[in-house]
């Protein structure tokens, strides 16, 4: 065993410093990003096993004792890489499609980002009116990555975006107000859309509900923003990415959605109420 040992410390003398250097660092790195990314989801315990499980075989295995001291173990310990490979793959597949997901959400791939205050504006008006009157919402804005997959359950609309679109839906005692709503672009997609919930482990306060659960569970999932309404304290969160926001005022969630949705500083122009802004600029963009 210490000859072993000696000869991997002569080994690693030989190489070259800046080489190996380099190298660490470019593993630390990625160990560094993968840490983040799976940070807070249950696929970290699961990580930190593995990663145990393979560190302690290379030891035992590799270093310690080699294929002439223990070779039925190096045997199995071969063998056992490939099916851990491919249970890893299992293991972590909601991570690798988030990744994946990321990794298209490039700039060259984004669309037109003009008339932001035109979806901006009614999402406002809409907030304000529900959370004044505490009456519970879900609305889901989407971005890049395209949610069919959802809306094949819920209602399709296909209906100008407006606050009073809005405010009808979620007016409690409606068919489609306990489920979330789908906008995309200045259109209201879909409403009565049933949102995957992220585990109870996973959300920051306990004391919310479902709903806020399924906002953080679909942003998980994919770049869409989500906005939740409270129905118990009528406080208005932004989720993006799994983390939730604190409570935000109306003025500090029109910054919020006009900087993530492209555009800053954008309003509805003077003298014209938000619903009004939203039909005429589609009355416009179909006139096109």
């Amino acid at each position: 065993m210490w000859s072993r040992i000696v000869e991997l410390i002569e080994r690693l003398g030989s190489y070259s410093v800046p080489s190996v250097l380099f190298e660490l660092a470019v593993i630390w790195v990625l160990v560094l990003l993968v840490v983040r990314f799976v940070e807070g989801t249950r696929a970290a315990g699961a990580l930190k096993g593995a990663l145990v499980l393979l560190v302690v075989g290379t030891v035992l295995v590799q270093i310690i004792g080699g294929r002439d001291a223990f070779p039925r173990l190096a045997y199995l310990y071969e063998r056992g890489l490939a099916v851990v490979a491919i249970g890893l793959v299992v293991v972590f597949q909601p991570e690798l499609r988030r990744a994946l997901v990321r990794l298209g959400e490039t700039s060259l791939l984004r669309s037109d980002t003009s008339g932001v205050s035109a979806v901006v504006e009614p999402l406002i008006e809409a907030c304000g009116y529900l959370s004044k009157s505490r009456f519970g919402a879900l609305i889901v804005i989407e971005r890049q990555v395209g949610l069919r997959g959802l809306i094949e359950g819920g209602t399709v609309l296909d209906s100008v975006l407006s606050a009073r679109l809005l405010q009808t839906i979620f007016f409690p005692g409606t068919a489609l107000h306990d489920l979330a709503v789908v906008v995309k672009g200045r259109v209201v997609h879909a409403a009565g859309v049933q949102l995957p919930l992220a585990d109870p482990s996973e959300m920051p306060d306990r004391t919310l509900g479902s709903r806020h659960r399924a906002a953080v569970g679909l942003s998980k999932e994919c770049d869409a923003l989500v906005l939740a309404v409270s129905e118990e304290t009528g406080a208005i969160r932004l989720v993006e990415r799994g983390k939730l926001g604190n409570p935000l005022t109306l003025d500090e969630l029109r910054a919020e959605l006009s900087q993530r949705l492209g555009e800053s500083g954008t309003s509805a122009p003077e003298g014209q109420t938000a619903a009004e802004s939203a039909e005429k600029a589609a009355e416009s963009e179909a006139a096109k």
